[in-house]
Order: C-alpha cells, then structure tokens, then sequence
C-alpha cells in the first residue's frame, strides 16, 4: 500500500526556521566580536547542512556554523601538469598563522563564552542549546583550492572550497557552497519542488529509523540531497506521491556509478571515502524505502 499524498505533503513541510535563525543570528554574534583573539585575521561565517540549504525538517536539532579561515588557503595540486605544479610551489610562501592555530583560537573564545555547554567533537565543536538557542556545531575549516588540470598553476582556474582536519588527523575537502547553490538552482528549475521532496525523503527515512526498518547512519541528509539532485528536472511534478515515484524509480534505474554529489565535484557513491556514499549502504537504504513504501498502513 502506498503512503498517502497527505502524508507526504505533511513530511514536505520545513521545519524549524525562526529558532534556528536566532541561534544562527546569536551563534555568528560571538563568533563576529572583536575582542576575540582572532578578529584580526580575514575569515568568514556562513551556514552549511540542511537549515542552511532549506531542507531541514522537524527532527532536525543542529544549526551548522561554519567559521572559513580566509588568509591561509591549502591547495591540491594533483591535476596539474608538471610545469604547472612547479609554478605553483615556487609561488607558495608558508603562512605563519595557520589552521591549527585558527581552531585553537575559535574554540577557546567559543568556551569563554559558553563554558561547559561547548564540546569538541570528531569534526566540529558542538555548542548544547540554552533557551531558545538550538544545538549547533560549529565547523572551523580553512580556505581549500582544488586546482584543475588546465590552470596554470598561478592562476584562479581552481573550485574554492573548504578544509578541515578532524580530531582523528583525517584531511577532510569539501564544497558546501557549490552544494547550496546547485540545491538552490535546482529548485528553481523544479518550480520549487525539490526541496519539498528533499524533506519528503528525509522525513521518511526518520519514521523508518524509528520504525526499526534501518540504522541511523545508513543514509545521512547530505547524501539524500545528493542523490535526489541527479535525478532530471521533469521527475519533479505537482503531486507529491507522482514525483516521489517518479524520483525514486529513477533512481533505481540509474547507473549508480555516475551518480554525482550534490556539489559537482565528489563522485555520489564509492567506497572507502569520507565525502561519499557507500554503495552498499546506498543500495540497502533504495531497498528499504521500496519495502517501508509497500508495507505502509499493513
């Protein structure tokens, strides 16, 4: 049995704006004051994660914070040619203050203000709502240049993103702004329903977590977005049962090894990578929603 198109237009609604907004507004507040040790220095504050890209539901606690170390910049200059790399590094002068130093001052200033409700974690800090604060994780990165096989080596043919190290020594790239505005872009071009539909997915796959059909882990929010920004323009139609099925059959037929992360820039699914979707808990998680889908109201 099918879920009724009054249960999906229910899941499709956003979630929780105006409390978000006031911690995002109370969050940057901090982060922005010029008495903090690092005020000097060029950096930017901005959101990431599903209330940034306005795919967030009901469930979803965390505001994501992103503070970006703008002066100091790290490269990845794998694609370039040898001449180009040459070029590049002899330009590369070391900076004196550097990501490491850039999260030891955010996260002292971030317990000054708020004490014990601040928690390194593996990736970000997490600050434990207060009040009408929400939970939000604070994400210190550094300005990220993935160069392209055509530059030069000193030139701006490079896609910017972001780069932090997580508290395992891991080096994590990613590029949440191009994520946002491909999000953004195809919404528009959906007559503004893909972020509907977005929230559709990810409101079921929270009842499927709570009805024991699969582990929280399995399929985390940005992959879904991911996976639902490959599928064409003309799958998302007015009724939301018809788009629902129409995206997800798509899905199934897909060539799952083209599929794409939202940003452009990541393959969606492959294996032993801290910015993709495993195949196989991708597979387990289609398998799912097509059982979660069919045994619905039995």
């Amino acid at each position: 049995m099918a879920i009724p198109d009054l249960q999906l237009e229910t899941w499709s609604h956003v979630g929780s704006v105006a409390q978000s907004a006031k911690t995002y507004d109370m969050i940057k507040k901090v982060l922005n004051d010029s008495t903090s040790p690092y005020y000097p220095k060029d950096f930017s504050i901005f959101l990431q994660g599903s209330y940034g890209n306005g795919t967030n539901v009901y469930r979803d606690s965390d505001v994501d914070v992103v503070i970006q170390l703008n002066q100091t910049y790290y490269s990845d200059t794998n694609l370039l040619k040898p001449d180009a790399k040459t070029r590049h590094d002899n330009a590369f002068s070391l900076a004196t203050y550097q990501y490491a130093d850039f999260k030891t001052d955010v996260l002292g200033w971030l317990q000054k203000q708020f004490g014990a409700d601040v928690k390194p974690g593996k990736k970000a800090i997490f600050i434990k709502g207060s009040g009408n604060r929400r939970d939000a994780d604070v994400l210190v990165c550094a300005q990220h240049r993935r160069y392209r096989a055509e530059s030069t080596g000193a030139d701006a043919r490079y896609d910017e993103g972001i780069v932090f190290w997580g508290s395992d020594g891991i080096e994590i790239v990613n590029f949440p702004k191009q994520h946002s505005e491909n999000c953004t872009r195809k919404h528009q071009n959906t007559n503004q329903r893909f972020k509907g539909m977005v929230r559709v997915y990810k409101n079921m796959r929270n009842r499927m977590i709570d009805d024991k059909y699969i582990a929280n882990g399995v399929a985390p929010s940005y992959f879904i977005e991911g996976m639902l920004w490959n599928v064409p323009e003309d799958k998302f139609v007015q009724s939301n049962e018809d788009s629902f099925v129409n995206t997800f059959n798509w899905m199934l037929r897909a060539d799952k090894t083209k599929l794409a992360c939202a940003n452009d820039l990541y393959w969606l699914l492959r294996d032993n990578s801290n910015v993709c979707w495993s195949p196989a808990n991708f597979d387990a998680y289609l398998a799912t929603v097509q059982e979660y889908w069919n045994e619905w109201g039995t």
